[in-house]
Parts: structure tokens; sequence; C-alpha cells
């Protein structure tokens, strides 16, 4: 493999070509994952500064027969996206691509290079007077081709769609090394297949994004933030039901948080002040952003509330009375993962089901787990408004988290997806299936699809040297 380290050292220059074989080289921030569940051994780390060069060392990896671990911010939650231990494959970081290429205000796009931190994104957005609308508790790190490839979803989905449905167009390299340019921010062109969404949720296993252009909105001349508690999982959903009739488009934001994820946070973090969690099963925060005034997005607001309380959906609310307070709800609700991890090792799980059966699935799901295993307790919060669980399971309490781990992770995650199947959800709803579901994918994936979705792999990856060992096995 010397020839090719020779050779990529010519594309990107020496100094953008990392290996374990250089003085005091600590390839651990490419190599081990989000969650530090796995690390693996690159032969190297390749950061190309543009599409050129991404084309360039995707051929030379193809020539000398070196699998490619395409790498954004490495803020996967599902081991998607860090070599093996096989010290032969090459991760292609794309952080060095960070540009944005053009802000096309009257056909509200912006054009971006795949390496662009999503908030440096969010930010240029504002500074040009628009919204651009992804958002999650990961944006400072996490890159938009990340965000991309795994089709990620956040807490506006519910307003705005996933990653997929805000983009128009990509720019990708193929297996091949050939460049695909699809930036067009055409919201119309019916000319064949949709390549775009071909590559959107692909994991970086059909090809590369190195650009996107991505949908910008007007921004809202007001957002209001409410936190309201709820008796139940069911009146959270008559409570999402009634937010859409109440604020229609304008519900942004609908988050559900169990009593445990909340309590959590106030254990870990006791600076932030955790509202109404303390005598209520579950919280709710929405979020309602107005075109017209924030008085009149108040008004809807109280209106909302009002029904609420009358039809005894809500027990006690509160409403932002200013940004920084907006801000600190939300905090808190971001901050459940962080208080979870202080907690100790969890199984985790990204999963959806029709809003209309979560309260079944988790009341059935619930007692399941509490039989099988006594005293485990169970994080359960997520995006209610488009369907999405993270349904997480911790030790019981003084148990040890590890050893909880390693002996139960297996039996849990069978029994929390074979529920999720009988009540016709899906077991990853924004994280991808990487290799931490890969083998669990075809126990629960239509057989035809996973034909389908091989014959596209075999197609346009035959070498199966793009990320090989994620979303499928061969």
């Amino acid at each position: 493999m010397s020839e090719l380290l020779h050779s990529l050292r010519d594309i990107v220059g020496a100094a953008q070509v990392l290996t374990h074989d250089d003085p005091g080289a600590d390839l651990a921030a490419w190599e081990q994952d989000w969650r530090k569940r796995s690390r693996g051994r690159a032969l190297a780390v390749v950061r190309p500064g543009n599409t050129a060069e991404v084309a360039a060392v995707v051929k030379a990896c193809v020539a000398a027969g070196a699998p490619i671990v395409p790498q954004g911010g490495n803020t996967g939650l599902v081991v998607g996206s860090v070599p093996d231990d096989s010290g032969t494959q090459v991760v292609l970081s794309l952080t060095r691509m960070n540009r944005v290429r053009a802000i096309d205000g009257a056909n509200l796009t912006m054009t971006v290079d795949a390496g662009c931190v999503l908030q440096n994104l969010q930010d240029a957005a504002e500074t040009a007077g628009f919204l651009f609308p992804l958002s999650l508790a990961a944006e400072g790190s996490c890159t938009i081709g990340g965000n991309l490839a795994t089709n990620a979803g956040g807490t506006q989905v519910v307003r705005y769609g996933n990653a997929r449905d805000l983009c128009l167009g990509l720019e990708v390299v193929t297996a091949q090394g050939e460049v695909w340019n699809g930036l067009s921010g055409l919201r119309k062109d019916n000319t064949g297949y949709d390549l775009r969404d071909l590559f959107v949720g692909s994991e970086g296993t059909l090809g590369i994004i190195t650009a996107a252009t991505m949908k910008l909105y007007p921004e809202p001349a007001a957002r209001l933030t409410a936190w309201a508690a709820v008796p139940d999982l069911a009146s959270a959903v008559t409570l999402l039901g009634l937010a859409h009739q109440h604020l229609g488009a304008g519900l942004t934001g609908f988050e559900v948080m169990g009593q445990f994820a909340l309590s959590l946070v106030a254990k870990h973090f006791p600076q932030q002040r955790v509202p109404l969690w303390e005598h209520s099963p579950y919280c709710v925060l929405l979020e309602n952003s107005d075109s017209e005034s924030e008085a009149h997005a108040r008004e809807q607001f109280e209106r909302l509330l009002e029904t609420a309380f009358e039809q005894d959906v809500v027990s006690d609310a509160v409403v932002a009375e200013s940004l920084q307070q907006a801000h600190a709800l939300w905090h808190i609700r971001e901050s459940i993962p962080l208080a979870q991890a202080e907690e100790g090792l969890n199984i985790k799980h990204d999963v959806s089901i029709p809003v209309s059966r979560i309260p079944a699935f988790c009341e059935e799901t619930d007692a399941l787990l509490e039989r099988e295993m006594p005293g485990v307790r169970l994080v359960n919060f997520g995006h209610l408004g488009d369907g999405n669980l993270h349904y997480n399971v911790q030790a019981p309490e003084n148990g040890d988290p590890q050893a909880f781990l390693r002996e139960q992770e297996a039996r849990v995650n069978t029994l929390v997806f074979d529920a999720v199947a009988r009540f016709e959800g899906s077991i990853s709803a924004e994280h991808g299936i990487g290799s931490l579901k890969v083998d669990k994918l075809p126990h629960y994936k239509d057989p035809v699809a996973l034909a389908l979705m091989r014959s596209i792999k075999q197609a346009l990856d035959p070498q199966n040297l793009l990320n090989p060992g994620r979303v499928l096995t061969r």
C-alpha cells in the first residue's frame, strides 16, 4: 500500500495524508465513533480540499483496491463513518471542504460544500436574512454531507421535513471516481430517475456527497416556545392534534420527554431548572413560528393551551417570555442524551412508530421490558411530532452499566425491535443503519426492498469499496 500512500500525497499534499507511521500520530478523532462504541485502525486519513481531489483520491483507491470510508463530522450514532480494525481502509475526511459556494435569495437556495458544519450553514443563512431549518443537537460539529448521507431529522421535521426534504440537488463522486454535478436548484425536474434521493440516506455506500443545494426559507416574524405537562402519552398525542389545528404550519417543533429522562437532566445538570417534571409522567416542548407577529403567535398559543386545559390534556404549562427562556427550555431537551451518558452506558434505540400507535407501543414495550428485566429504567424522549422516539434503556439503579450493555444489549434490541415491527414502525428513524444495525436489517426490512437495495449497490459500487459493511452485508 506504500504506492497508494505516495499517490494520495501527490493528490492532496503530504500534510493532508495522516498515517500511524507519522511521528506523534494520533488518529483517534477519525478512528473512534462518537459514542466510543468502536475504534478501528485506518490505513490513512486523507483530507481533500475540493471535489477534484476527492475524485482523484477515489480513483487511486479503486486502482489499489482500497476500501474508502467517507467521513464528515464523525457525529453518527450507528458506527457508520469510522474504519474497521483491518488497517486497510482509507478514511476520506471532507471537513476541509467547508465553503458556502452561493446563496440565491430569489430562488431561496444555498449551495454549500459537504464539509460545512451545520451551524455555520444556519448562521450564513441568517446573515443573508433567511432560515435554514435543519436543527439537531450535534449541529456545532456535524456536517451537511453527513446529514444528507444519513438523512438526518432533528427537531423541526414536523414542519420542514428531514434533510432529504430540504435538499434540491447534489454533487457526488461516484465509486469510479467520476463527478456527477446535480446541483441545480430546480424544484421541478422530471427527466428520469431521481438520483438525488438515491444518494441521500445511502450512508456513503453508493457515492460520496461533495456539495449540495439546500432550500432556504424566510425568517419567521416570531418564534414562541411552550413547555406543557401532560398526564400520559395519549394526552401528548391529543395535544399534537390540537396544535396542528390551532397552529397549522406554524407548528415547527413538538418534542416529548419522559419523567425519568428529565430527572437525569435535573440530577446531572442541577444548574438547569427543569420545569413541571416532578409530578408529570411526560412533558412536551412546542415551538410556534409565526409569519405575522409575536402577538399573533402568543394569541395562537393561548388559544391552544386554553383548549388543552379544558379537555384535561394539559395539567400545567409555561410559555417562554424571552428568547433566552426559549433557549433554556430547548437546552433541557438537548441535554437528555448528555445526562444519560453521565448516568452510564445505555442501550439506545432510534425508532419511528405511527403517531397514533405510540401510546400503545410504549405501554406494551415498557411492561415487556420491566417483566423481562425487573428494575430496568426507560429514557423515553424524542420527536413525537413526526413519530420518532429515542426509546433508550438504562441499567437498573446501582447496577453495572457496562455489564448490562454487554450482557443484555442483544436481548433488549430484539425485544424492542420486535415490538416496533408489531406496531408497523422502523428500527431506524433518523440515525441510519451503519454497522451497528446491519445484521438486524434483514430481519425487519421487506425482502423485496433488500433485494432492490443490493441490486443498486452492485450496480453503482460493484467492487464494494464505498463504506463496506454498512447498511448492507453482501
